[in-house]
């Protein structure tokens, strides 16, 4: 009789036990379906590039733009960036903004 008062008092219930690791185990589910949305929209993307000898496009080969929003947002998230230039006007030149530099000279 002991013995089994003691294991019903070392095994926690079930609900306990869930909410111990619930937020570990979401980061993770977290993660995997983020690496999964970066995968598909890759994929996705690849696939307007690749010529598959079996399957004809259109003439247009399809409009991407959203599935590369997708993986550009997806990206984000493991704090990746898809661009290049460095201040963000596209062409990685300082922009040349007069009241820049009155506040710099002030």
């Amino acid at each position: 009789m002991e013995q089994t008062n003691e294991a019903k008092k070392e095994t926690k219930p079930f609900l306990k036990k869930v909410k111990e690791h619930a937020e570990k185990d979401i980061e993770i589910l977290g993660t995997f379906v983020r690496l999964g949305v970066v995968v598909w929209s890759g994929f996705i993307i690849t696939l307007n590039y690749v010529d598959i000898p079996m399957i004809k496009k259109g003439q247009s080969g399809g409009d991407i733009t959203f599935v590369a929003s997708v993986f550009t947002g997806a990206l984000a998230t493991f704090g990746l960036n898809t661009s290049n230039n460095k201040n963000g006007n596209g062409n990685g030149k300082p922009v040349n903004c007069p009241m820049q530099k009155k506040k710099e000279d002030a």
